[in-house]
């Protein structure tokens, strides 16, 4: 399943990319039967809750979905952050909560502040107290196993995700942010060249437009992913991004690109000509073109990935979006990596 933005940010659209028969066979009959089963059955997930958390940094109520197994060993925790303009009651990640309950794995959807319209969201120092609050409570209130906290986000979500890994780096045992923001002040300028109303809404939240004063400027470095992740390397960290995003969405790739140099060694980061022909060109420049073989993506295909530790960047065939069986197996593939670990 796939979910794609319009020029609105926030509708979506799903689609089901056909599955090659290997990878079925290998890793997925249950997780593709299941995510064309829930084409079916698109309804509210048993079992999860709307519950309000307190914060410790303001005391206010922040609202989150949230997703309690009983069981009677630790589980994985799963937390998952809305798009841009979204709130907690975002449905865009829904197959992801769905296969959590149906696994038996903790979820969350918090709220971290709505909008990112105002000072309080957009990356505040609020939205990071809010994120953890939210999983503070879930330790308390089900058996999570710390070292399997997933966080994943799309969009704004992705741009919180990035965030957060560079911020609180020791609380994901893995990030995967799809089609993220990493750099408000140069995000600002291409909506700004668009016309879109997100460059509006990032002067509300920074108190204004790049260069109208210094503290004005802070805002726009931190709240942005790019000012933390060196504090990232190390974190098991993927990045996704369709190509032909910034030409039919809303942000260009070199978000991504620029995100993975931030925690890559020095060998493998792109340079900026690299960067600069995927993002004007929509295309892989021709001396980084390998085959890749990865089916959870569907017809989405990957056209670039590269790896450095423990950080990847994929860079598919599609635009501004989540393709939710990919995030779907990057999860089981994560969980199975660390259970494995434990287990040698």
């Amino acid at each position: 399943m796939i979910f794609t933005f319009d020029s609105g940010h926030e509708r979506m659209m799903p689609s089901f990319p056909f599955m090659p028969l290997p990878r079925i066979l290998v890793v997925a009959v249950g997780l593709v039967g299941w995510l064309c089963a829930y084409s079916f059955a698109h309804a509210k997930t048993k079992g999860v809750s709307e519950v309000k958390v307190p914060s410790s940094t303001d005391g206010s109520l922040q609202w989150t979905r949230f997703f309690a197994p009983s069981s009677p060993e630790p589980v994985p925790l799963v937390v998952i952050l809305h798009s841009w303009s979204a709130n907690w009651k975002q449905t865009l990640h829904r197959p992801i909560e769905d296969y959590c309950v149906k696994k038996g794995w903790a979820y969350l959807h918090p709220d971290f502040r709505g909008p990112n319209r105002r000072p309080q969201a957009t990356g505040s120092a609020l939205v990071v107290s809010d994120i953890v609050d939210a999983v503070e409570f879930a330790c308390r209130e089900t058996k999570v196993d710390r070292k399997r906290v997933f966080l994943l986000g799309t969009s704004g979500g992705g741009y919180a995700s990035l965030l957060m890994a560079g911020k609180r780096p020791g609380l994901w045992a893995g990030v995967s942010a799809w089609v993220p923001i990493s750099d408000l002040r140069a995000w600002h300028k291409e909506c700004k060249a668009k016309r879109l109303k997100y460059a509006r809404d990032i002067e509300l939240s920074c108190g204004g437009v790049p260069g109208s004063s210094p503290e004005v400027d802070r805002e726009y470095v931190n709240r942005s992913p790019l000012t933390f992740l060196k504090r990232a390397k190390g974190v098991n960290l993927s990045i996704n991004a369709g190509i032909l995003d910034g030409h039919k969405g809303s942000v260009p790739i070199s978000h991504s690109l620029l995100a993975f140099n931030e925690v890559a060694r020095a060998e493998d980061r792109l340079s900026m000509e690299e960067i600069g022909y995927f993002t004007e060109k929509a295309k892989v420049p021709e001396s980084l073109v390998r085959e890749i073989t990865d089916s959870s993506f569907g017809r989405k295909v990957p056209v670039f990935r590269r790896t450095s530790g423990s950080a990847t960047v994929t860079i598919f065939q599609g635009g501004h979006e989540l393709v939710a069986s990919a995030a779907l197996a990057w999860l089981e593939d994560e969980n199975k990596r660390i259970l494995k670990g434990r287990n040698e």
